[in-house]
């Protein structure tokens, strides 16, 4: 009886007030009342609104169901009780705690609705696939009112001056340079991808980056399609007890488990590696997962790693479907950069230059795998790129290609130190730093010419991104 109630107190509402109106009827669905004579004096409120963009009167409203010659007798009869009812009902109801009430109502309803069309899909009584179950349980789960009709520049400048002053909330880098480039480190919200070739070290940095968000008292979810859950945690071991990874198996049971204990004490963090095999796993898994995680561990990620882009699935662009590598790509990246929204943290992931950009000295968003798709999609995106020269001075230089957060020309190019044997990255000393940093300067002159001063160019066959 308190549902019914309900309905046609929104029902009465939707023809006496209209701001309530107005806020609501976007979002109402003739399904959510659960009596037929309630859905057709629904659909007469709808049908007015839609026609003179207002609510109709008592009068309109029982014109309007005399003339709908789709009700038999007992219909209309039904349907003039509910407008005799309203029409006798003068009790203002505060609009404010009405709206709140009618989002709870529809939640309720789109959520029962969803579960029984999916008992239907189970019990093979619907043309549905089990496939679609999770997308009608998150529609549902979705419904919400959104009420906010944009941003008035004048109105609301005030808003937009307090907006400027706040600090936004950030996870910063343990690395100086990539803490300048992004004015403080990662937003919530984003999607950033590292573009490097085989073996050059996406999984280095993206270990070494998890390694100090744990330090830094973060949860981190570090998800891998490529290396086992082991090797990810052996190269995680190894950067946070700070020993060379050959170094590990020597460790007794009793050392290592004393530098477990350290590592607990100096944070108040978690970290979680999950495996899933390559190219099998989406935003689907990935959401499920997360859901898993908050209800057994009560753990939320501050971070998540993707280890890494290209061997995801995608759970819009199906197996077999016939979609080009663009499209698969470009899917999965949105796909992602969704999940960082819903959840509110910031994903980093990774991808592989294009045959082109293994070995050029000077990597472009072009030279990315398989989709130019990506970069569009990224709020920030860099490439690693190295040579034998800077292997042997144990250091890698790091390029911006896209920049939401920051001027991507400043600081364009910089340098970072590599600890590959405890796969660790580091800040360089300032003087490597003049060398290779351009910032806002010539790009004809290749940035490993700059700072010479001998007239001679450098051969760079030997750099590999």
């Amino acid at each position: 009886m308190e549902q019914v109630r309900l309905e046609q107190t929104i029902l009465k509402n939707l023809v006496q007030s209209e701001s309530f109106t107005r806020k609501v009827i976007p979002f109402l669905k003739e399904e959510y009342f659960s009596e037929s004579d309630e859905k057709t004096v629904f659909n007469e409120v709808v049908s007015y609104f839609d026609k003179y963009t207002k609510p109709p009167t008592v009068e309109a409203l029982l014109i309007n169901l005399d003339n709908n010659t789709s009700l038999n007798d007992g219909q209309l009869s039904n349907a003039k009780t509910i407008v005799d009812s309203i029409s006798k009902d003068s009790e203002e109801t505060p609009t404010e705690w009405l709206v709140e009430e009618t989002e709870k109502w529809c939640q309720d309803r789109a959520i029962y609705i969803a579960v029984m069309d999916s008992i239907e899909v189970i019990d093979k009584k619907s043309q549905r696939s089990t496939g679609e179950i999770p997308d009608l349980l998150k529609e549902a789960l979705s419904v919400s009112f959104d009420t906010n009709i944009g941003h008035d520049f004048i109105e609301n400048s005030d808003d937009r001056f307090e907006f400027y002053h706040t600090e936004e909330e950030k996870l910063p880098f343990d690395l100086e340079y990539f803490n300048k480039v992004t004015k403080g480190g990662l937003p919530n919200k984003t999607l950033n991808i590292c573009l490097a070739g085989t073996g050059v070290g996406k999984s280095l940095f993206m270990c070494h980056m998890a390694s100090a968000n744990l330090m830094m008292n973060k949860n981190v979810l570090y998800i891998t399609l490529e290396m086992s859950e082991e090797r990810i945690a052996e190269r995680i071991d190894s950067n946070t007890l700070n020993i060379p990874m050959k170094d590990l198996p020597d460790l007794s049971k009793t050392q290592f488990d004393k530098k477990i204990d350290k590592i607990k004490e100096k944070t108040k963090g978690k970290l979680i590696v999950k495996e899933y095999p390559t190219a099998s796993a989406h935003v689907g898994h990935f959401r499920h997962l997360l859901q898993e995680l908050n209800i057994k561990k009560d753990f939320k990620p501050d971070m998540i790693y993707i280890d890494y882009l290209n061997i995801c699935s995608s759970a819009r662009v199906k197996p077999g479907s016939g979609a080009n590598s663009y499209t698969l790509v470009k899917s999965i990246a949105e796909e992602l950069r969704g999940l960082a929204v819903e959840f509110d943290v910031p994903i980093m992931s990774a991808t592989q230059t294009t045959r082109s950009g293994y070995g050029s000295t000077d990597v472009e968003l072009t030279d990315t795998s398989e989709s130019f798709g990506l970069p569009a999609t990224a709020d920030f995106m860099f490439a690693l790129i190295t040579s034998d020269e800077l292997e042997e001075l144990d250091q890698m230089v790091v390029k911006q290609l896209k920049n939401r957060y920051n001027d991507p020309t400043v600081f364009k190019r910089f340098v970072i130190g590599v600890d590959r044997s405890r796969m660790k990255l580091y800040d360089c000393e300032q003087e490597a730093q003049e060398e290779l940093i351009d910032s806002a300067v010539d790009d004809s002159v290749p940035v490993f010419d700059r700072g010479r001063n001998d007239g001679q160019k450098r051969d760079f066959s030997e750099f590999k991104v």
